[in-house]
């Protein structure tokens, strides 16, 4: 049984978000920390990422003072509580292969320190000593104590409202460790 660890390269690797509202949606990005895959003969069968959830940037907001205001918002106890959480984190418990480049992926996501089970549909290429990795990673963000304008909780919040699932959508490159 050839076991292979591909370690993921923080400098080539994006994860963007975006969270939709009624009146429209915002994006921006996230930096992963750390992470690797694991492969058990030639097949995915494991890893961990490391989301560095102060590394939030948001990229639709172009007025200064209103991206300071609401990357403040985002840092608060209202969404990641960054002050006391500084990193979120995925590990997957199996994949199962769907075809030679497509897996089903399951883990176990944790979000200020409350861990979910999740399922989501990625994209692995492997040449030799480097992966990439892609998917569209969908969240229930009030699974995750982030209720803040959620029609869950509150009411009458007309066109305030924010929607619950926010989408990470992920590009990640590692190389074999």
């Amino acid at each position: 049984m050839e076991t292979q660890n591909f370690k993921i390269s923080n400098a080539q690797s994006n994860v963007n978000w975006t969270g939709k509202k009624v009146t429209g949606a915002h994006n921006g990005t996230i930096d992963i920390q750390e992470g690797n895959f694991t492969f058990t003969n030639g097949d995915l069968t494991g890893g961990t990422v490391v989301i560095d959830t102060t590394s939030i940037v948001i990229l639709d907001v172009t007025d200064p003072a209103t991206n300071q205001q609401f990357a403040g918002h985002l840092a608060s106890d209202d969404f990641f509580s960054t002050e006391k959480f500084h990193t979120a984190s995925l590990v997957i418990t199996s994949a199962a292969k769907q075809s030679a480049t497509n897996y089903f992926v399951e883990g176990k996501l944790t979000i200020k320190a409350i861990t979910h089970p999740i399922g989501f549909n990625l994209e692995v290429k492997t040449n030799a000593d480097e992966l990439k990795a892609s998917g569209k990673i969908i969240i229930d963000r009030t699974k995750y104590d982030m209720k803040f304008r959620s029609g869950n909780f509150f009411t009458n919040l007309g066109d305030t409202l924010i929607y619950n699932e926010f989408e990470l959508d992920v590009d990640v490159t590692a190389k074999l460790a």
